[in-house]
């Protein structure tokens, strides 16, 4: 395995990333992994959560002998830019960007190009591979199949009766309810016309979150041609794991999806009560043997040469 720097341009910005390539004289097939959301590194990394997700998978494609490029988002680690300046659209172009400087490599086979996404990045995927009819596979791992502002407020629900008692006893006390607040918001972020504003003090950025707010995945998951795996684990506090059935039912072509017992959004297990808080120790173990195995067979199964000679 060797990792090669590979820059490219986008929006007017030079984002950094790592192409990965396996043992051996290529062409090789090949996975664009795009990252989740929040400010992460090329490896899935965040300054106050290193989660790894997309090291550990672009290790695991090397293995099984598959190449991969993975990249900072913008205004994170090398890439140009303001991160919060970035709206969701923007992030979109980027990894169509991405997705074209992969197959420019003289290392890749441009005809066995994969997409693997994450959270956001299982989203960004979804629409690449319906405006794309290049792309070879789709995996989408904690994707959804509903609006941004439908995903938000089912994660509020979600997450309401795991926060800590004291939590819990203060917005009983001031009869704060978490979904009304949380949409209440969401509509106070949609009267913005800024890429940043404050709200309850905090600086977010606005443009990013309009343009998530109003994506819905359902007509472009409607689209694909390309066969897709999508997983999300039982424990997701995130996205709704019911969100596999609506996907098997939209997805035209071939689609398989795994509810993985006890596993988290950040693609760990979690055992007991799922909890956001329990993520920091999580991150410190790998992901997910299970996900990574299933994930790096399939894509290794639809990438071979036999299978684009059937197809």
């Amino acid at each position: 395995m060797r990792d090669i720097d590979l820059d490219f341009a986008s929006g007017g910005e030079r984002l950094a990333g790592t192409l990965t390539l396996p043992g051996g004289d290529g062409p090789f097939p090949a996975v664009l992994l795009v990252p989740g959301s929040g400010p992460v590194d090329r490896d899935s990394d965040h300054r106050r959560l290193p989660l790894g997700v997309t090291r550990q998978l672009a290790e695991a494609f090397a293995a099984a002998g598959i190449a991969s490029l993975r990249y900072d988002k913008r205004g994170v680690g090398a890439s140009t830019g303001g991160f919060l300046a970035a709206g969701f659209r923007d992030n979109m172009d980027d990894a169509g960007a991405a997705l074209a400087a992969l197959r420019e490599r003289p290392e890749i086979d441009p005809g066995r190009v994969a997409l693997t996404g994450h959270s956001e990045g299982a989203l960004i995927a979804t629409y690449l591979a319906a405006h794309d009819p290049a792309v070879a596979a789709v995996v989408l791992l904690a994707g959804t199949a509903r609006s941004g502002a439908e995903t938000l407020r089912w994660q509020a629900a979600r997450l309401a009766p795991t926060m800590p008692a004291f939590v819990r006893a203060v917005l009983r006390l001031t009869r704060t309810d978490l979904v009304a607040k949380v949409t209440k918001n969401h509509e106070r972020i949609r009267r913005t016309t800024t890429d940043v504003a404050r709200i309850g003090g905090v600086r977010v950025n606005a443009r990013w979150t309009r343009e998530f707010l109003d994506y819905d995945p359902a007509e472009d998951l409607a689209r694909i041609q390309a066969p897709v795996l999508a997983v999300t684990g039982d424990k997701d506090l995130q996205v709704n794991p019911e969100d596999l059935a609506r996907m098997a039912e939209l997805v035209p072509g071939p689609i398989e999806t795994h509810v993985i017992p006890d596993l988290s959004h950040i693609l760990r297990r979690q055992p007991g009560p799922p909890s956001l808080r329990a993520y920091r120790r999580e991150a410190r173990e790998p992901i997910d043997a299970q996900v990574r195995e299933l994930v790096t067979g399939w894509l290794a199964a639809r990438l071979s040469s036999s299978a684009r000679d059937a197809a």
